[in-house]
């Protein structure tokens, strides 16, 4: 068994910041790919940022610049800092992570979501 548990989420103004937090925990080997999507209400899950074990990135064009997506992997944890946020960044984000598990099966987890809303 697998479980990813996202902390940090809340209500912040436009402009300020968060950092997100994902700790992955169970029958790990070891962890790949790993990444946070969002979701907000009445569109379709996407794509924020992803890490590689190796420490290679990508972003969403949407968040280039702001976020910063980094990984501890002897804490088997990926983080998300978010700075400059904007109200179009409301949305619940999800953790997400390519795992090979003890008995070698490999697998994509997902976290049970927080939500991050950005309002006056």
């Amino acid at each position: 068994q697998v479980q990813l548990v996202e902390s940090g989420g809340g209500l912040v103004q436009p402009g300020g910041s968060l950092r997100l937090s994902c700790v992955v925990s169970g029958s790990i080997f070891s962890i790949s790919a790993m990444a946070w999507y969002r979701q907000a209400p009445g569109k379709q899950r996407e794509l924020v940022a992803v890490i590689q074990r190796i420490g290679s990135r990508n972003y969403a064009d949407s968040v280039k610049g702001r976020f910063t997506i980094s990984r501890d992997n002897a804490k088997n944890t990926v983080y998300l800092q978010m700075n400059s946020l904007k109200p179009e960044d409301t949305a619940v984000y999800y953790c997400n992570a390519d795992v090979l598990t003890l008995t070698r099966a490999r697998d994509d987890y997902w976290g049970q979501g927080t939500q991050v809303t950005v309002s006056s």
